[in-house]
């Protein structure tokens, strides 16, 4: 990926001139609409091949160790790309964002702001949206034209997510990537369509192979590797992917504002349970699993998610990149294990 000092990246420039990074998924339609290229610095930090060097060159370039990996992760990631512009969540996501802001900016990255209305107000939503959009230099209307033709894409992550936990034709890991890339399209929605229905045609002529135990994960996505071929080679695996399926916009909407304003994600927990015990009921999950990042505040929720389901749930805990160690085998293992005691 070039220098491997984020500091150089602007003498060796990865990315197309027009590519914007994102720290989370933001109306992507609007990006779209004003002719840019979306990159989820998320996606590109942890497919990166190097996620545990890009954390360590943030925290040399001044991000405490004690601090989130996704954080320092995009960081590093948007400053090795030699990205010019970023666009960053302000309300409804990260709550260290700001200082994240900060560093690009001193950096010299160009960084435009979005934020998603406290409360889910929908006046708030329509104001956000057009200033996001003026910001751009683009028209509203232009983006909800990129919203019908997003539907229609986001569409097949929809059927992809049926074929895992309906028909057993797709695994779990599978479907995360199809629906956390709905983030960014791979920055080319027409190359990511071209992409699904070619793996949809090849999974719907697999067999069924249906898991012993039915999971969810909650919370972000894990920072983690090798979580989902752990499960598997336990009989069970990860039929409700309760973020990434929120980043794949599940819901039938006719506008930006309501697709936006239904999107869990930037809003209170309680959003998020009423979808997620809705799910857990429909897909039968047996047990869940609850991601939590190290130094993350969304870490204070797991008692709230705790008390408000009815099926057992795992709280699991990482800090960095990397492989599952051998304290977390063993408190999944355990819990597996519990599970299949209940199950016939």
């Amino acid at each position: 990926m070039g220098s491997s000092d984020p500091a150089a990246a602007s003498e060796n420039t990865l990315v197309s001139p027009n590519t914007v990074g994102l720290t989370t998924t933001i109306p992507v339609e609007v990006v779209l609409a004003a002719g840019l290229r979306p990159l989820d610095l998320n996606n590109a930090f942890i497919a990166s091949g190097r996620a545990r060097e890009l954390v360590a060159q943030a925290e040399r370039a001044g991000f405490p160790e004690n601090s989130c990996a996704w954080n320092k992760g995009v960081y590093a990631a948007a400053r090795a790309l030699g990205l010019r512009r970023v666009i960053a969540v302000t309300a409804g996501d990260c709550s260290n964002t700001h200082a994240l802001i900060e560093m690009l900016r001193a950096d010299g990255v160009e960084v435009i702001p979005f934020s998603y209305p406290f409360g889910r107000d929908k006046r708030l939503m329509q104001l956000h949206l057009e200033d996001f959009a003026c910001s751009l230099g683009v028209g509203l209307a232009a983006a909800e034209a990129w919203k019908r033709r997003l539907d229609a894409i986001r569409a097949l992550a929809h059927e992809i997510d049926a074929l895992c936990w309906r028909e057993h034709r797709v695994r779990g890991e599978e479907n995360h990537f199809w629906s956390i890339s709905c983030s960014d399209f791979f920055g080319d929605p027409a190359a990511y369509e071209a992409r699904a229905r070619n793996f949809l045609a090849q999974a719907k002529d697999r067999r069924p192979e249906a898991p012993r135990l039915r999971l969810a994960l909650l919370g972000i996505p894990p920072i983690c590797e090798g979580l989902f071929d752990f499960l598997r080679s336990r009989g069970a695996d990860i039929v409700f992917d309760e973020i990434p399926r929120q980043f794949a916009m599940p819901y039938l909407t006719t506008s930006l504002v309501e697709q936006y304003l239904r999107y869990t994600y930037p809003y209170d927990v309680f959003g998020r349970l009423e979808d997620i015990r809705t799910e857990i009921g429909r897909r039968r999950v047996h047990g869940a699993i609850h991601y939590v990042q190290s130094f993350c505040f969304r870490h204070v929720q797991d008692v709230l998610i705790r008390r408000n389901l009815d099926v057992p749930l795992l709280t699991l805990e990482c800090d960095r990149p990397g492989p599952i160690d051998g304290r977390t085998h063993t408190r999944v293992e355990a819990f597996l294990e519990m599970l299949s005691e209940g199950v016939a």
